[in-house]
């Protein structure tokens, strides 16, 4: 890192501090501004959609926004297959000519969740190292986002292209506060798409020393009573996980939980719980009524063979079993809802699918199959569609990181 670099980067930890979190990004980059001597700068951050950008600002900065909250405005850029679309998904920095000015654009992103774009306008061509420069900025601004979000909407609010209703409002707060993780023997990402009624689903992971966890559930229903299901068994599943309980001990208890505490007769939910030993490869999976896993491996996509369990809170004294596979590098392990299976989304060869999207990351390969999904029973699904992918690379994984994504593990785009 230069001496400008750090001086950049203790300017934005420093202005991001002294502002409100409402008005931290926009004291941040008015500090790169400065630094680069830019004409302009912005931030775009991911619309919840998955399918656009988003460019926050006050009022008096944008002529025709497309949503207005107060003084906020949203102005929505949905995919189109142009420069802004590339430099998200292929987690790339792309130097744009303009009338009069050069444009960068770099991507926010930490750990592999694409948060966003750095929109920096420049009235001459920039050097090498201005674009690393930028790219380097880009990634500290994902975590000014990160630290900054918690403390205000604003950031919510201008991803959400529709508003939400309450039972969505529920889902989305069971949901990790991330969709991607890059780890070294690892990467991950789930995409919920929902339905037009909310249908309980949720999915959920954890990161510990040596172990990750996953989940995937399917609460019965629609509404917020499934969504009141689902609350209860994400909270016992996280609970029981976090107290250091087993894959069975996990599943026993939120069994017992949604039998004991829904407030609808015969509710349940149906779930997969895994962890993965992340220096063995050792993958313990549990099946309640869900879906089979499948796994995708040496050009094969097949479902997994697990001992048969009934959904969580059918019946409050059964017992379960978990059955393990052992992950080889290059594997990929798929756990769906539902949603991806029945009524018309039975239509989508899923294996073919799979095989289909087998060289993409899983951030972007969740969103191909989500895709798939809509084209034969959208644009309005009956129910939810739940997808989480994990790409195991090997216990002695490596993870080579330049701003916030895996550049060794790239992939090109369909």
């Amino acid at each position: 890192m230069t001496d400008n670099d750090q001086a950049v980067l203790a300017g934005m930890l420093e202005s991001a501090e002294e502002a409100a979190p409402v008005e931290a990004v926009e004291a941040v980059t008015g500090t790169v501004a400065r630094a680069l001597g830019a004409l302009g700068v912005s931030l775009l951050i991911a619309d919840l959609s998955g399918r656009a950008l988003v460019r926050l600002a006050q009022r008096t900065t944008i002529g025709r926004p497309d949503r207005r909250e107060g003084t906020e405005t949203a102005e929505v850029f949905p995919f189109d297959g142009g420069p802004y679309e590339r430099a998200l998904r292929q987690q790339t920095t792309l130097v744009l000519p303009g009338d009069g000015h050069w444009t960068v654009l770099a991507p926010v992103t930490e750990r592999g969740e694409a948060i966003g774009l750095l929109e920096i306008d420049l009235p001459d061509e920039p050097a090498t190292d201005t674009v690393a420069e930028i790219a380097r900025t880009a990634h500290a601004l994902a975590f000014v986002v990160i630290a900054n979000r918690r403390h205000t909407d604003l950031f919510e609010w201008g991803q959400r292209s529709t508003p939400f209703t309450l039972s969505a409002e529920i889902q989305r707060r069971l949901l990790p506060a991330s969709f991607t993780c890059e780890a070294g023997s690892f990467a991950l990402s789930g995409w919920l798409e929902p339905a037009a009624s909310i249908g309980g689903d949720t999915f959920d992971y954890s990161v510990a020393r040596h172990v990750l966890h996953v989940s995937v559930t399917d609460a019965m229903g629609h509404g917020v009573a499934s969504a009141l299901t689902a609350t209860l068994g994400v909270g016992s599943l996280r609970n029981t996980r976090r107290r250091g309980d087993s894959l069975v001990q996990q599943a026993e208890e939120a069994n017992r939980a949604v039998a004991e505490h829904a407030n609808v007769r015969g509710a349940y939910l149906t779930a997969v719980l895994g962890r993965i030993d992340l220096t063995t490869g050792r993958c313990e999976l549990l099946n309640a009524g869900h879906v089979p896993p499948m796994l995708v491996q040496d050009g094969r996509a097949a479902p997994l063979d697990l001992p048969a369990n009934f959904p969580l809170g059918m019946f409050p004294e059964e017992g379960y079993r978990s059955g393990a596979i052992s992950l080889l590098p290059g594997d990929r392990l798929v756990i769906v809802t539902d949603g991806v299976r029945e009524r018309n989304a039975a239509d989508l060869d899923l294996p073919a699918a799979l095989l289909g999207i087998s060289h993409l990351h899983p951030r972007e390969a969740v969103r191909a199959l989500s895709d798939a999904v809509l084209a034969v029973a959208g644009p309005v699904l009956a129910d939810d569609a739940t997808l989480l992918i994990i790409d195991w690379y090997g216990g002695a994984g490596s993870r080579s990181s330049t701003a916030g994504a895996d550049t060794s593990r790239a992939s090109t785009l369909p």
